[in-house]
């Protein structure tokens, strides 16, 4: 009896490593048996479900870019023909490049069959097609494309049956939930590998679409090819779409990351609707403040030390946030009943708002909690949202610490907050002549010695002008600001 039990023990530790859906209730009572429940054949064939459900509604998407390029110079009198006239260089050569992804059929309407994808699959492509399992082959075009999300939505059309995808539930996803990643690794069409949900949340690489979607990130094998494929749970519904690894090599090394779906579902609609995705705009330069390293001593100055929000480091005049009485200096930490824990948050929460749509924003303002009402705005295509010239005050101002009066011979005397950076060339601060390194010590004519002092003395009045007392170089200046 002790021997088959054992045996049990060990037979679910196996089905376990390769992840099965076991079941097991143990009691380590002395010499008492325990109890275990497990089958291999139906895990075997659970797995088999899965991936016979989701396969068929995951394609192999294969496009074609015109790529145009400057020759070089001239090597050989047979190349003649590509010469430019009058300076003797090799002319632009044009060429075809080829490129492979994967992608989801999410929706039909009539004898239209859309496939969601990512938009670096088919961004710049000349001529799409999609590959479904049976191979079956559809020429395809674009719908609509979302740089921001990584995301795009492409048609094709058939009156013969298709499998379509089931959609999940993203937000119900836990660490540890097993997952399928399926997709065309490689050109190797509809590859199925298994993992599990490794962490939530994630950010995508600085400077990409990290602002706008947090990504699942997964150990399923995942490699060139997968992009735009589908991340299901063991239901075989959709929850992600397969998008980015971290690699060195450029292969699979375990760290896979999937646009959470539910970040899509309403981008498809509007892909259908509009042919593009509409994004809320609030109209603020925010930042995380409780990264001391950046910001030094900001948070404890504003008084939301270890508080999670955004910082409104700088407003945009006519926003909807100026609107709505929004201001420099303010800690937004809630967007209606949704909790705000950093910038990027803010962004992806506001973004998803409907333009026109009324919101109430939970702030902290010198220490106190206030509720605005603000209606949200559209974020144009181009991200071309707001001139720099509106920007108020269109400088990051950092409080005075020993590093920096170090590192910039600033004496241990002089009171006040340093500017570290101008936003852009057309700020009200830039055009004012302000300079990083210049020290503030009054504004509109009141004293300032912290960060606090700061944007008490800048939101007072009518917030379209100010007057700055700054030293530079250990010479006085004072300094008009108007927007």
């Amino acid at each position: 009896m002790i021997q088959n039990n054992r045996i049990l023990a060990v037979t679910a530790a196996i089905a376990f490593f390769i992840g099965a859906s076991v079941l097991v209730s143990a009691q380590d009572v002395g010499s008492r048996p325990v109890k275990a429940s497990t089958s291999l054949g139906s895990v075997q064939a659970s797995l088999r479900d899965i991936a016979q459900k989701i396969r068929p509604a995951v394609v192999e998407i294969n496009v074609t870019e015109i790529i145009k390029q400057q020759g070089p110079q001239l090597d050989s009198p047979f190349d003649w023909f590509n010469q430019q006239q009058g300076n003797g260089q090799g002319g632009p050569r044009t060429f075809r490049q080829s490129g492979l992804g994967s992608g989801i059929i999410v929706k039909r309407s009539g004898d239209t069959v859309y496939v969601l994808t990512n938009n670096h699959v088919v961004d710049n492509a000349s001529d799409i097609s999609v590959r479904l399992t049976d191979q079956r082959v559809f020429k395809a075009t674009v719908v609509g494309t979302d740089p921001r999300k990584d995301i795009a939505l492409v048609s094709f059309t058939t009156r013969e049956n298709v499998a379509i995808a089931e959609l999940g539930d993203s937000s119900s996803l836990q660490v540890g939930d097993l997952v399928l990643a399926v997709g065309n690794p490689l050109g190797f069409e509809s590859t199925v590998t298994m993992g599990m949900v490794s962490a939530l949340g994630r950010r995508g690489p600085q400077g990409g679409s990290s602002a706008f979607t947090d990504y699942i990130q997964t150990d399923a094998a995942i490699n060139q090819g997968n992009s735009g494929g589908a991340l299901v749970n063991i239901d075989g519904q959709v929850i992600g779409i397969n998008t980015w690894i971290a690699a060195p090599s450029g292969g699979s090394v375990g760290l896979g990351f999937a646009i959470p779906i539910n970040n899509a579902k309403s981008a498809i609609e509007q892909f259908i609707a509009k042919g593009r995705v509409q994004y809320g705009w609030l109209g603020a330069l925010i930042g995380d403040i409780q990264d001391t390293s950046t910001y030094p001593q900001l948070a404890r100055d504003m008084r939301v030390e270890g508080m999670k929000g955004a910082f409104v480091l700088d407003l945009y005049k006519g926003s909807p946030a100026d609107r709505a009485g929004l201001k420099p200096g303010d800690y937004v930490t809630a967007v209606g009943t949704t909790s705000i824990l950093d910038a990027n948050q803010l962004t992806q929460v506001i973004g998803s708002l409907e333009a026109g749509r009324t919101s109430r924003l939970t702030v902290f303002r010198f220490g106190e909690q206030k509720s605005l009402a603000v209606t949200i705005g559209e974020r144009d295509d181009k991200d071309q949202v707001a001139q720099g010239k509106n920007l108020w005050p269109g400088m990051t101002v950092v409080k005075l610490n020993d590093q920096i009066r170090q590192e910039a011979g600033i004496p241990q005397s002089l009171r006040g907050v340093v500017v570290g950076s101008l936003v852009n060339q057309d700020t009200p601060a830039a055009i004012a002549g302000f300079r990083p390194g210049d020290v503030i010590t009054a504004v509109n004519g009141k004293s300032v010695s912290n960060m606090m002092d700061f944007f008490r003395a800048l939101n007072e009045g009518s917030g379209k002008s100010a007057s700055f007392h700054i030293v530079r170089d250990g010479t006085e200046v004072t300094i008009g600001l108007q927007v």
